[in-house]
């Protein structure tokens, strides 16, 4: 008997061992999973980064309320990550935190998500299993008074001095879940505001004169680059507007559609613009090789994509993977291109280089914070806006360069056109005007000439040049016909009279703004009276003479080739006569030296 009893004591002992087994493994689930460690906020706390003590948890039937969630708080998960950006998710996230005022505090506190671009937000403030307050935002409703005067989802929150509250908000978005959220006291929320007011003002006003400047640019010099620069600056600060909250703020609320649809849109005019620009700036020199051509049909896709996004023929998703997935493709074609320039030193592939590392570096950034691989914060927030500001002035350091060179292009191609021209106006050997150089003179002095502003016309031929040229070469008769050129000139006057070198050893002679006939005279004694003394040339001393037939304008005629048919007859009746001598055209005014 009594092994039998000891056998029915051990059997009811491990029964009841079992029974306490099973009542605790049945009273587990309701035991919390870890205890939610509550953010204090303390007299001298001005703003606490909610996510230090965030739990959370998904709702994939997005159908879950405030009440299912407060009766399973003990659910919430440790999130995989604590900086803030949860990366994309289909489903609605709920995020949880307990917190506690002090006994005494004064200022109220703000719970905040400094990201704009959410479908549907919800704030829920608890105690006790009770809701309290409550404020439903999210560019899909309407905004309230409470969020139409915040540039993010925010809500004040109403709290009593040494009580334990229940925070918890729910998200919903198309885009990626960037959520820094924090609870900061009222006048520090307001100065961290007013401090990103200012920020966004100053680099969308510096994108707005950019984009005023580009098209000012483009309207007046017709160059298509400044159009393309302007499609690129419009489209990142358009995606700036909407990506902080200024858009929905200040120039849409509560347009679903703008605020659904502006960012891609913007997106992918910038991503268009860059192409066309990238291509038109660094394929100057071809302008319909491979290259350029690429570069158009790709903008012509991503203008198309546009275009079905816009009509919503194109969801949100497919949008976002072909900007993901085309987004570096214009540096990726440009780099090659880019290093051929600078390798032949043209300061626009460097420039290009530059600015692509810096917006890759932005770019990079925004995209690891669409995943959730960076923690959102206020670099990671601004890379790409600071990236695509950099640039964008550096895109305007390529305009410069581009207008740069082609002033330097548009010089030359004036300097060669001057020096053809003068070419074909200038006597070789002298220097001085040839018979066309001194025609179109004459005729703009012609249009000028009066009678109280009359114009002289001088023929001269050299007395005594062929024996100079006969016996001492060629050589020594170039050199002699240079120095007549020179000393013809030394005794005219600078301002208002031409010498000219027709051919051989002939010259003519234009003076103008003369008030009287007799000075025309007196300026022919004047040659006669230079060519006196001999040339030194060479080491010879040669002397030749000057037989001058002139006429005077408007009293002999306006016409060009008559004044000059005139001179040249009176200059040859002066050779018939006697030579070294000043004869006008019209007749009896020769006047021996």
């Amino acid at each position: 008997m009594s092994v039998l009893h000891w056998f029915m004591r051990s059997m009811a002992r491990r029964a009841a061992m079992a029974c306490v087994a099973a009542l605790c493994l049945l009273m587990l689930p309701t035991l919390p999973v870890h205890a939610a460690t509550p953010l204090v906020l303390g007299p001298d706390t001005q703003s606490l980064d909610a996510w230090k003590v965030i739990t959370v948890q998904a709702d994939a039937s997005r159908e879950l309320t405030v009440h299912d969630m407060l009766g399973r708080i003990d659910r919430f998960d440790e999130p995989a990550r604590r900086g803030g950006a949860l990366g994309l998710r289909q489903e609605a996230m709920w995020m949880h935190f307990p917190l506690v005022t002090p006994a005494t505090f004064s200022n109220q506190w703000i719970v905040n998500i400094d990201y704009s671009s959410l479908l549907e937000v919800d704030f829920y403030l608890a105690r006790d299993g009770e809701v309290l307050q409550h404020s439903l935002q999210g560019y899909q409703r309407a905004p309230g008074k409470e969020a139409g005067a915040s540039r993010t989802p925010a809500m004040a929150l109403d709290l009593q001095p040494g009580q334990r509250y229940d925070v918890l908000i729910r998200v919903r978005t198309l885009g990626p879940m960037t959520l820094p959220i924090t609870v900061s006291e009222m006048p520090h929320r307001l100065k961290l505001a007013l401090r990103e007011q200012m920020l966004q003002g100053l680099l969308n006003g510096l994108a707005f004169w950019l984009l005023l400047y580009s098209l000012l640019q483009w309207v007046g010099q017709r160059d298509r680059l400044f159009a393309y620069y302007a499609l690129v600056v419009f489209g990142s600060a358009t995606f700036s507007l909407q990506f902080f909250g200024i858009g929905v703020q200040f120039l849409w609320p509560g347009n679903a559609w703008m605020e659904g649809h502006s960012a891609i849109i913007a997106g992918l005019l910038a991503l268009a613009g860059s192409f066309l620009f990238l291509g038109h700036a660094l394929a100057s020199d071809a302008p319909q090789g491979r290259y350029a051509r690429t570069m158009q049909g790709c903008a012509v896709i991503t203008t198309l994509v546009c275009l079905a996004f816009l009509l919503d023929l194109l969801s949100v998703r497919a949008a976002n993977v072909y900007m993901t997935l085309f987004g570096l493709l214009p540096t990726v074609l440009s780099i090659p291109a880019a290093l051929r320039q600078t390798r032949r030193g043209d300061p626009v592939g460097g420039t290009l280089l530059v600015a692509w590392t810096v917006y890759a570096v932005g770019a990079g950034t925004i995209g690891a914070l669409s995943q959730g691989l960076v923690p959102a914060n206020f670099w990671t927030l601004h890379a790409f806006q600071f990236g695509a500001t950099v640039d964008m002035l550096l895109f305007l350091r390529v305009l410069g360069l581009r207008s740069e060179a082609l002033r330097k292009a548009t010089l030359e191609a004036l300097r060669e056109r001057d020096a053809m021209r003068s070419l074909a106006h200038t006597d070789p050997l002298t220097g001085l005007p040839n018979r066309r150089g001194m025609q179109i003179a004459l005729k703009s002095a012609l249009e000028q000439c009066t009678p109280q502003r009359m114009v002289a016309v001088f023929l001269l031929d050299l007395d005594g040049f062929k024996p100079v040229n006969d016996t001492h070469g060629h050589d020594v008769g170039d050199d002699l016909l240079v120095a007549v050129g020179q000393r013809l000139q030394n005794n005219m006057r600078r301002q208002t009279d031409m010498v000219a070198r027709p051919g051989g050893d002939e010259f003519i002679i234009l003076a103008t703004e003369l008030t009287r006939p007799e000075q025309a005279r007196e300026i022919g004694e004047g040659l006669l009276q230079a060519f006196r003394e001999p040339f030194t040339l060479r080491n010879l001393r040669v002397g030749v003479g000057l037989t001058i037939g002139y006429v005077l304008a408007p009293f002999d005629g306006k016409d060009v080739r008559e004044l000059i048919n005139k001179a040249d007859a009176a200059m040859y009746k002066g050779k018939q006569t006697g030579k070294h001598c000043l004869l006008r055209g019209d007749g009896p005014m020769a006047l021996a030296s």
